[in-house]
């Protein structure tokens, strides 16, 4: 029988029971339900609102629950509305009367609220022990190719010298702005919303403070309406998400460009990839295309949380339901995508050669070129008109500026002396890039180290 039968003459349509329940999706989170209500029954037994002997008889009862779930013997009830209602009735048939005491002074609007925050500050634990994991990974790639010479991109035209290193640690420091955003998202959802009630409070004594005490939070809500109606903590969450996913979507890009014959730079492992039915030469990088692709399902969970809220009235409403199901999936899906490129990266091998032999095409040193005369005492526009000529004569006649002879060098600029060759091997163009950040193996260390520090640090 549903809690409200008192008001209504009729039965719930089943279709109707079945649209409205929630128990599918939102039972993951029995555990932080059983611990809320035994922090609550803890509070109502030491503000005098029922027995001390009740408390401890309800404290027994959800500990039983907890374990029969955990072990199997209790088996979820689908017909239950959500997962609170299914662990009270449950609590009710085993202790009676004395389990239906839990429920003073606590609406389930105030329950979800306090549930839904202790799962997901849980899963940003989660999530962040997953970064971390990925970027140390990534750390530990980069400490082996730090002289390894790779073609730095701009409009994917190959640009300036770089070193692989230098590429990873770029994308181990949007994993550590990922970090601080995950945790800062888990430190503002960090206030404690029991004792809201449906959205008025209640005039029961509570003691909200020893309640978040019990349950580790930082702080309670300072408003009730507030209280049960807000899921920014939901929103801010799969914001975090959705950036995690774009940043993974991107190096996923990159790691297919990779693995294709025109660039060949690396080769995953067999075990992180996959054939094809009908060619049997294929070998698709398929779990890079696949975070690549799952991203939008995780941009569409931000989506449908901004939406469901946009046009809310205060307090609660039923479409609040809807917060569950997004901000779960959009979590889900990035653990997966973490927990699967950690091994896929730690294991791929790097084809150094090849990276070397594209850094050797497309006149990448021109820049150095110009900055050797600028250093000359030309300044940098002329140097840079003057390279620029060089690489158009060199294109017409199929030469690169390390095979220029000394006397084409001559006939561009006086100031063209035999150390040019040395100023523009790829080595001293990426070896001279001391600057702080930069792809120097020197500056390359330093982030590496630096990168250590604020892991440890988080």
């Amino acid at each position: 029988m549903a809690l409200w039968a008192g008001r209504f003459k009729k039965e719930v349509d089943e279709r109707v029971n079945g649209f409205n329940s929630s128990i599918r999706f939102d039972f993951r989170m029995y555990k932080q339900d059983i611990q809320g209500s035994i922090a609550h029954a803890t509070m109502l037994a030491q503000q005098g609102i029922i027995e001390k002997s009740e408390a401890d008889l309800i404290t027994e009862g959800l500990l039983g629950i907890l374990h029969d779930l955990e072990c199997g013997s209790l088996e979820v009830d689908d017909t239950a509305e959500d997962v609170h209602m299914f662990i009270e009735a449950e609590l009710t048939r085993r202790l009676g009367d004395t389990g239906k005491r839990l429920h003073t002074a606590r609406s389930r609007n105030d329950q979800v609220a306090l549930d839904i925050r202790m799962y997901l500050k849980e899963e940003c634990d989660a999530v962040t022990a997953l970064l971390k994991k990925l970027t140390q990974t990534l750390c530990m790639q980069a400490e082996q190719h730090l002289e390894t010479v790779l073609p730095g991109y701009t409009h994917l035209q190959r640009a300036q010298p770089i070193t692989f290193a230098h590429h990873l640690m770029a994308y181990a420091q949007m994993l550590l702005r990922d970090i601080d955003r995950v945790q800062a998202a888990k430190t503002r959802m960090d206030v404690m919303p029991l004792g809201s009630g449906a959205l008025a409070g209640t005039t029961y004594n509570l003691n909200r403070g020893k309640v978040a005490e019990l349950l580790g939070f930082s702080a309670i809500t300072a408003n009730s309406l507030d209280g049960v109606s807000d899921r920014d903590f939901c929103v801010d969450i799969a914001g975090a998400m959705s950036l995690i996913m774009v940043h993974l979507s991107r190096f996923s890009e990159e790691i297919v460009l990779w693995c294709s014959w025109e660039f060949k730079f690396i080769e995953l492992d067999d075990a992180f990839a996959t054939g094809s039915s009908i060619m049997p030469q294929k070998k698709n990088p398929d779990i890079t295309e696949l975070v690549r692709g799952k991203s939008g399902r995780v941009f569409g969970d931000l989506i449908a949380l901004l939406t469901m809220l946009k046009g809310l009235p205060l307090a609660y409403n039923k479409d609040m339901q809807e917060d569950k199901e997004a901000i779960f999936d959009a979590v889900d899906t990035v653990k997966l995508c973490i927990a699967t490129m950690i091994p896929m990266i730690d294991t791929m091998k790097v084809l150094k050669q090849n990276m070397r032999a594209a850094a050797a095409k497309g006149f990448i040193n021109a820049t150095d070129c110009a900055d050797y005369l600028v250093k000359k005492g030309l300044p940098f526009r002329d140097a840079y008109k003057i390279t620029g000529n060089l690489v158009a004569y060199c294109i017409d006649n199929g030469k690169t500026l390390e095979t220029l002879t000394f006397n084409e060098y001559k006939q561009a600029h006086a100031l063209f002396e035999q150390d040019v060759y040395e100023a523009i091997s790829l080595e001293t163009c990426v070896r001279e890039r001391k600057v702080d950040g930069g792809p120097s193996p020197e500056a390359v260390k330093t982030q590496i180290q630096a990168v250590g520090k604020c892991l440890e640090a988080m």
